[in-house]
């Protein structure tokens, strides 16, 4: 009984952190660049259940030997194992502002890779993130909303001087001065290498390949639009019906755990009870 008991639990748990999952993908459908996350649910490893008993020998000292036999697998429980970013390209949506760009992934030499802009957090390390959504802050750099420095191809970060320059499709920005800007675009072979921050920013994990300079890669092909902005790549109406589906599955698990706490409870109350 508790065996069922632990497994209506782990169901429960399971839904939560799924619903949990998908009510953030559901709050970002908003967010310019967003990457909708999405949970793998794993088993528990299965047991194996075998029928222990013993045979009579037609012998007159009654002699018995052990026999058993095979009943079958049971599954011992479900889990969340991990969430994983959906790195779908999203629609592109025309603002009208100029500090806003979007970046279009046309080609890359792998299915997994994917590209980003180059940006530099509060703490000077390399950041990435795929909404464009910029400006400029008071003494004349290319920032993220949150503040976090858009970097050139070598690194550098970008000063536009005010709110007047152009972005070309290959990514050279020009300001009124004639200056011009390379913008880094970073790829990585392998997008799954990529974690989440929070603000729209991804960092390479510990085990992941170094990202590249996608000017690098001839194989690599992208271009950059000015005035627009990539949508976050939820898909609203999608992620509503596995919302109401996890919230029925955990409404399921909970009957069932209600069932047995209601027979646990009869067993301590009733069961044996002296009359």
């Amino acid at each position: 009984m508790l065996r069922g008991f632990y497994t209506a639990a782990a169901g429960m748990m399971a839904n939560q952190r799924m619903q949990e999952t998908l009510s953030n993908n559901m709050s970002n459908a908003n967010t310019p660049g967003y990457k909708a996350d999405q949970g793998t649910m794993r088993a528990f490893p299965e047991l194996l259940i075998q029928q222990m008993g013993s045979k009579n020998i037609p012998t007159t000292s009654g002699f018995k030997i052990p026999d058993g036999g095979h009943v079958g697998s049971l599954n011992t429980g479900v889990y969340m194992q991990e969430s994983i970013p959906s790195f779908k390209q999203g629609d592109l949506k025309e603002t009208g502002i100029g500090t806003d760009l979007a970046l279009v992934q046309n080609a890359v030499p792998d299915e997994t890779g994917f590209l980003f802009f180059h940006v530099q957090d509060d703490g000077g390390e390399d950041r990435y993130t795929r909404n464009g959504n910029f400006t400029v802050d008071g003494e004349g750099f290319l920032t993220t909303n949150q503040g976090n420095y858009v970097l050139d191809e070598n690194g550098d970060p970008v000063n536009t001087g005010g709110l007047e320059f152009a972005v070309t499709a290959d990514g050279i920005l020009s300001v009124e001065n004639g200056q011009t800007f390379t913008l880094g675009l970073s790829y990585s072979p392998d997008a799954g290498d990529m974690v989440k921050e929070g603000n729209d920013l991804f960092r390479l994990s510990e085990e992941g390949a170094p990202l590249e300079n996608a000017r690098g890669n001839d194989a690599i092909s992208f271009s950059i639009q000015q005035e627009h902005l990539e949508r976050s790549n939820v898909d609203a109406n999608r992620t509503m019906t596995e919302m109401m589906n996890t919230y029925r599955s955990f409404e399921m698990n909970q009957r069932v755990l209600k069932a047995y706490d209601q027979s646990m409870q009869k067993a301590v109350t009733e069961i044996g009870r002296v009359t």
